[in-house]
């Protein structure tokens, strides 16, 4: 997944603070809607897994609004992963574990992390290709225990058109640097989530026209 490290500013500002910790801003406005969401939703216990930690706030703020879960945050590049464990470690949380190295569009994951009962992506799928994305959710499919849950956040043009003249801008420079990447449709990630085996449980407005889409795997 290397084209996520090198993208727009826009696309994932992450500053660097003391003791290695990264702090993006998107993450500080929306982790409160997101878990909020998740935690009335979600499972109250067992096994979660954050794909593309980033920096590790939104695993310290998952980890602390649901408890019951033993939450693995994961990430691709090494610096991220060194924050991620920097906010692990000042949290203190016994629910939350240092980050593993996974890239969470490559084959195989989704086996070697089976037996999930919650997999959650935020900000994911418009950094990444169409291929990619699929091969995400395949993976996260694989990687959920009979019952368990996939909860994808973010921003998707709705029925082929973004939602504000915002998200055109943002979806435009993406394709621009990169016509692989940018926002996608959010019928085609519903098809490609029931394409995976799984049942969309739902799909949930959230604010700055972003998305929460929510499938669960059959017992």
């Amino acid at each position: 997944m290397p084209r996520r490290l090198n993208l727009p500013d826009s696309a994932a500002v992450a500053n660097a603070t003391d003791r290695g910790k990264l702090v993006a801003p998107s993450a500080a406005r929306n982790a409160d809607a997101i878990c909020a969401v998740i935690a009335d939703i979600g499972p109250s216990a067992g096994r979660a897994l954050e794909l593309a930690s980033g920096t590790g706030q939104h695993a310290v703020a998952l980890a602390q609004a649901m408890p019951g879960l033993d939450w693995q945050p994961s990430e691709i590049d090494a610096a991220r992963r060194a924050s991620i464990d920097a906010y692990v470690a000042e949290a203190g949380l016994p629910n939350l574990a240092p980050a593993i190295a996974l890239d969470a569009t490559a084959p195989g994951w989704g086996a070697a992390q089976a037996g999930q009962d919650l997999v959650v992506v935020v900000n994911l799928l418009h950094l990444v290709s169409e291929p990619e994305a699929r091969a995400l959710i395949t993976e996260a499919a694989q990687a959920l225990a009979p019952g368990g849950m996939l909860a994808i956040y973010g921003p998707f043009l709705r029925d082929g058109a973004a939602t504000s003249e915002g998200d055109a801008r943002f979806h435009a420079s993406l394709t621009a640097q990169d016509p692989e990447i940018g926002y996608k449709d959010d019928w085609d990630v519903i098809d490609w989530l029931q394409g995976a085996w799984l049942d969309m449980a739902h799909v949930v407005e959230m604010p700055a026209n972003n998305l929460l889409l929510a499938a669960r795997k059959p017992s």
